[in-house]
């Protein structure tokens, strides 16, 4: 098995959650997130019962902040887990 860098694992992550997030927030800055939430809940059968607020650009950066934070932590521990526990 290859080691992993544990650096680069908790980067990758990071950036994916981060970057969903930024999409999220991206969406809703444009208006599209309430209609896109309406039809993800219509499609699994789910009466729409949530509001999107409106948005906020310090809320937006601690949200993306924040899931990347957490998806580099849970990559970095999954890269030295792995390397651990495959050595």
């Amino acid at each position: 098995m290859q080691p992993i860098n544990p650096n680069k694992a908790g980067l990758a992550l990071g950036a994916l959650l981060g970057g969903w997030h930024f999409l999220w927030a991206l969406l809703v800055a444009v208006g599209w997130a309430q209609p896109l939430i309406d039809f993800i809940f219509w499609l699994h059968f789910i009466k729409p019962v949530y509001v999107i607020g409106t948005f906020n650009a310090g809320t937006a950066l601690l949200l993306i902040v924040i899931t990347f934070s957490i998806g580099y932590g849970m990559g970095f521990i999954f890269g030295a887990l792995w390397n651990r526990i495959h050595r």
